[in-house]
């Protein structure tokens, strides 16, 4: 099995930078995960609504805990932490579903830029695909993948038994593929950016 845990190279990080702005999709690199915190902040103005899916990138970078934790954003987390999910399930579902920003990351991006987002619950799928106004991923550039047969193997063969072990842990229950996203293209100008960090982080 292809070693999905190691970085590649600037010449292919470059390609597939280009091929996902011909899919309407904003990409960039920056070289570690200060660089990515710092542009984060400066893509995000203060105050607005912020929605941090789950995802171990945006936990080892610090970016989740800036996010929700400082009080110069208004974390959508929060405000679904203090909701009562028996009441009020549909209302949480609403608001989790279209926050003016959504940040997350992904499984595997294809050197055609094309991108694959694997979810148990399916909770931040409909964000990304229409319901947020801003979408931003932030991508570790060991996902990048020759094609989508590649990026599936990652999804099945690397990402899954490691978050499985994660869910394990925290949830003493393995994880599922129950919602799989191939993101082809973004038809709205400026709405989805992709930020890759050139470093292993996340998986």
């Amino acid at each position: 099995m292809k070693d999905f845990s190691q970085l590649e190279n600037k010449k292919v990080i470059e390609k597939t930078i280009k091929a996902l702005r011909k899919n309407g999709i904003e990409a960039e690199v920056v070289e570690n995960s200060e660089m990515a915190k710092k542009r984060i902040y400066e893509l995000i103005p203060e105050g607005s609504e912020v929605m941090i899916m789950s995802s171990v990138t945006l936990i080892k970078t610090g970016i989740a805990k800036e996010l929700n934790e400082s009080g110069r954003y208004d974390s959508v987390k929060k405000k679904l932490a203090s909701m009562n999910r028996k009441t009020q399930g549909i209302e949480m579902q609403r608001i989790g579903g279209a926050p003016q920003y959504a940040l997350g990351s992904v499984h595997a991006v294809t050197q055609d830029g094309r991108l694959l987002i694997a979810s148990n619950t399916g909770s931040q799928l409909g964000a990304y695909t229409y319901g947020s106004e801003h979408v931003i991923w932030v991508v570790g550039a060991q996902k990048i993948v020759e094609d989508l047969d590649e990026g599936m193997k990652r999804v099945y063969e690397y990402v899954l038994p490691l978050e499985s072990e994660r869910m394990k842990r925290l949830y003493n229950m393995p994880s599922n593929v129950s919602k799989l996203l191939i993101f082809n293209k973004e038809i709205v100008p400026n709405r989805v950016r992709l930020i890759f960090i050139n470093e292993k982080i996340g998986y």
